[in-house]
């Protein structure tokens, strides 16, 4: 990413040029006065914190020592990973500051602003997941999910990356339990070292191993599970104007479609109105599919984490295989496309889907592909 690369400080002085980053992003902008709480963040506001978050990062060792292309792409995850503070920040009634939810809002906001600028697909998700999971490795001893977390971290990210990315979060504030911070920091690089998923990502015996790690709490990752599927299910993934049509014509012509487009249109709703009932049917076309044990396509936004489960858990009790396609485009390609079609999405609906936007990760499916066109 270039603009990251112009300013992520470099040898031989590894200077931050924080007035240059300032007037390059209003994200950046928009942390200052930003309070928090003084227990934790003595140092100040969101912006203090950052900047001082990335000097730390600049000073370490580990980081200074990395090629320059994971040098930036780390750099780009400290800057931004307080990036929704300022929308989340409240204060209750006792005073106390707080900033819930920062990490998963910072995830979604990372994303639409990396799209924006062209990030790489892979890229860009690897920033977003290291934001999503920022404040893991301070209290990950305390976490019954610990394994599936930093397992799912291996997979999109590094959780080398994430282990001096939240070092750099704690060396960049004022705070009294830096050491024991540190120290759990440290502890949770030992334990993705014993796992196996430090510096690259988790091996899992099969896809169909992975698949079903994820989704049975306590489930031994070595288990090679047998796979029993019966059928493939192609969940389509992305905005409108993807190219969500086209890749059916082009990759999957001869199976049935399960599309929400076509219920809509059929029962006259509009992609700005109530969805229930257009959902309902499609979810009743599928069960069709699964209890014949024919393969499908399903065709839908399916923009997030938890829309895409109604989908692929319904295929997974039905002991279907789970693929998923993301389909997505340049910010001014999709909207071009968008309006060309017969029956546009009005732009505050695509807007909100955006806001929304997960991109589908390897902790979903048997497979999962990432396509960008236009």
């Amino acid at each position: 990413m270039r603009v990251f690369d112009d300013l992520c400080p470099a040898p031989p002085h590894w200077d931050l040029p924080w007035a240059r980053i300032r007037d390059a992003f209003g994200w950046v902008r928009d942390m200052a006065g930003v309070p928090q709480d003084a227990v934790y963040h003595g140092e100040g506001d969101v912006e203090v914190h950052t900047r001082m978050a990335c000097e730390a990062l600049a000073s370490l060792p580990q980081w200074r020592a990395r090629p320059r292309a994971e040098r930036v792409r780390l750099f780009a995850a400290v800057l931004m990973h307080d990036i929704a503070k300022p929308h989340c920040t409240s204060v209750d009634d006792d005073g106390r500051i707080t900033a819930r939810g920062h990490s998963r809002r910072g995830d979604l906001m990372a994303r639409r602003i990396l799209w924006e600028l062209g990030a790489p697909v892979a890229w860009r998700e690897h920033v977003a997941a290291l934001i999503r999971h920022h404040q893991v490795p301070f209290w990950a001893l305390e976490r019954p999910d610990l394994q599936q977390i930093a397992f799912r971290v291996s997979l999109l990210a590094r959780n080398d990356d994430l282990v001096l990315l939240a070092s750099a979060d704690i060396l960049g504030r004022v705070c009294p339990d830096t050491a024991e911070l540190l120290d759990n920091v440290a502890l949770y690089g030992e334990y993705c070292d014993e796992q196996r998923c430090l510096d690259g990502a988790r091996a899992f015996p099969s896809d169909h191993a992975r698949f079903w790690f994820f989704r049975k709490p306590g489930r031994d990752a070595d288990y090679a599970a047998y796979d029993d599927t019966r059928l493939t299910a192609t969940v389509l993934s992305g905005l409108p104007g993807a190219g969500k049509d086209h890749w059916i014509a082009a990759h999957r012509p001869d199976r049935p479609v399960v599309s929400l487009d076509r219920l809509r249109a059929e029962m006259g709703v509009s992609p700005a109105g109530d969805q229930r009932a257009v959902a309902a049917a499609a979810y009743e076309l599928a069960r069709g599919h699964l209890r014949a044990g024919r393969s499908f396509v399903w065709n839908a936004t399916n923009v997030s984490r938890a829309q895409r489960e109604l989908c692929t858990g319904l295929v997974a009790r039905y002991r279907g295989r789970v693929e998923i396609v993301a389909l997505e485009a340049p910010p001014p390609v999709l909207r071009d496309r968008n309006r060309r079609r017969e029956s546009p999405v009005p732009d505050a609906v695509v807007d909100r889907l955006v806001r929304r936007w997960e991109t589908p990760d390897p902790t979903e499916a048997h497979r999962v592909d990432w396509l960008t066109g236009g």
